[in-house]
């Protein structure tokens, strides 16, 4: 896959992460600005060494927004409602109240 195709897909990517991640939330969703301006800053960029080490950070904001980002909503003055994304839920570790030692 070459160069291009890399950024284009990651672009995508990250524009879908951002709509799933913030969805409702129309303040948050304009990180999509900043993804443009980002994306905007480095389009001269020909080095295939730097355009590499772009498209690893970019990667890397994806994988952190799509696995770590939890929307919160302010309830009441002192509360917040969290609103975890089914994804999140899946690799849950239940809390044991009651830890054994490993043997």
């Amino acid at each position: 896959m070459g160069q291009a195709t890399k950024v284009l897909q990651l672009f995508k990517t990250l524009h879908r992460t951002r709509q799933r991640v913030f969805k409702n939330d129309t303040r948050a969703l304009e990180a999509r600005i900043k993804i443009n301006e980002e994306f905007k800053s480095n389009k001269s960029e020909t080095s295939p060494k730097k355009i590499e080490e772009l498209i690893k950070i970019g990667s890397d904001v994806e994988l952190l927004l799509r696995t770590s980002v939890i929307q919160a909503i302010h309830t009441d003055h002192n509360t917040l409602k969290l609103v975890p994304r089914r994804e999140l839920l899946i690799e849950n570790v239940p809390y044991c109240d009651a830890p054994t030692q490993k043997q």
